[in-house]
């Protein structure tokens, strides 16, 4: 994936690395931190902030020995106690919540060690050192609300970050491709002045380098945000102009709050509405579900598995943990994430192929799947929309895109 981000609500069930979204910490960690927000009283409208420490100081957690401490979660939560749940007692969420129980057979769920934001921003966590610094080379050091942020302002950058979880968390996508982008140019410039010591450059801003920081971005079909946004349900067509120049006066506003937290003067047109609104658009007509199973289900699944003469002495110390969590034991991480190689196949409204995340996939990787025999030399395609649904609904969304569609089915059906 070039940018990829984990819903704020779905932070509330699942920890994950912020770079790959493999699940991270352990069994006992990620129920033990989601049972104890739900004892804080987290509810879906909550912003809620978690202040404790999820292990011992003395204990080794991680490649850095760094402790999950102060963690922030923002916006709508997903998980709040249900009537059918029985809560556990509070001295038991904790002793999860800090590696202090150890569940039966949950070594056979390894996950890695926790690796902390190398900003410190205790918001991002990492499955490897080698994670962190790609995330922080690639985006988060201009996006990151820590210390070592290279944002012009942290307080800013909150702002922003804040008003995307209570709007649309499309423009922290947006966010990251800028960063990228802004980040990318000056690996670029730097190595185009290597060995040329102190020499001045010129105060001209050179936009062809620009333009080669951006080619990753630009291989995304890319409108307007407000101008390709389908209209939804509950507006009436003759509301659409306004409800259209509110969108964009959305992002006007996301836009404002970002450029005072990472503008960057060599980089100025990406701090343009025009270019803000596309690439906002380019999210909104390419993105794929980001989807990671969640370890706890497995693990559950797999002690519902156990010989009836292990099941029922496990289950003592189990069975109150899962009729704990309800439902919510099977949570996935659940994100929205833009590849590059997905984005550029066609469509038609009989594709050979299908671009989707799996539920069984570990990882933030998306997968292509043909659906017929492609033979060498032949275009792969997709479908961006229904293909069941009638000809004219089909032409109707595709508009979207900027096309009419000509494939076989389309002119059968013409």
């Amino acid at each position: 994936m070039l940018a990829g981000a984990q819903h704020p609500s779905n932070k509330v069930d699942c920890l994950v690395c912020s770079y790959c979204f493999c699940f991270v910490g352990s069994i006992e960690l990620q129920i033990g931190r989601k049972l104890y927000l739900e004892q804080l009283g987290v509810s879906p409208n909550d912003e809620c902030h978690m202040q404790k420490d999820c292990y011992n100081s003395d204990s080794s957690v991680g490649e850095d020995d760094s402790d999950v401490e102060d963690q922030q979660v923002s916006g709508e939560c997903s998980s709040s106690p249900s009537k059918d749940k029985i809560s556990l007692p509070k001295d038991v969420v904790e002793s999860l919540f800090n590696g202090e129980m150890r569940l039966p057979y949950s070594e056979k769920f390894s996950m890695p060690p926790i690796v902390s934001c190398p900003g410190g921003c205790k918001e991002n966590y990492y499955c490897s050192k080698s994670c962190a610094e790609a995330d922080w080379e690639s985006f988060h050091s201009l996006l990151c609300t820590g210390e070592g942020s290279k944002s012009l302002s942290t307080k800013a950058l909150q702002k922003f970050i804040e008003h995307a979880n209570d709007t649309n968390d499309i423009f922290l996508l947006a966010a990251k491709v800028i960063s990228f982008t802004i980040l990318r140019h000056k690996k670029l410039k730097e190595s185009r002045h290597e060995g040329k010591g102190k020499q001045v450059i010129s105060e001209s801003i050179d936009f062809s380098l620009l333009g080669e920081a951006w080619k990753p971005v630009s291989m995304g079909y890319k409108r307007r945000w407000w101008d390709c946004i389908a209209l939804p349900a509950d507006v009436d067509g003759s509301d659409e102009a306004s409800f259209r120049m509110q969108i964009k006066e959305l992002a006007l506003t996301s836009l404002q709050l970002l450029k005072e937290a990472i503008f960057d003067e060599e980089c100025q047109p990406l701090f343009s509405l025009e270019i803000y609104g596309n690439i906002i658009g380019m999210f909104e007509l390419n993105n794929l579900d980001l989807v990671v199973e969640s370890p706890v289900e497995d693990y559950f699944l797999y002690i519902d598995d156990l010989p009836l003469s292990e099941k029922g002495e496990v289950e003592q110390t189990t069975k109150p943990i899962l009729d704990a969590l309800g439902d919510d034991y099977s949570i996935c991480c659940q994100g929205t994430a833009f590849f590059p190689l997905q984005s550029c196949m066609n469509h038609s409204c009989r594709p050979n192929a299908k671009a989707f995340k799996r539920e069984e996939d570990r990882d933030g990787q998306a997968t292509i799947i043909a659906l017929q025999p492609i033979a060498k030399g032949e275009e792969i395609t997709i479908s961006y929309i229904d293909e069941d649904l009638p000809f004219e609904e089909r032409q109707a969304l595709l508009a979207d895109y900027g096309f009419r569609c000509g494939c076989s089915k389309c002119l059968e059906e013409t």
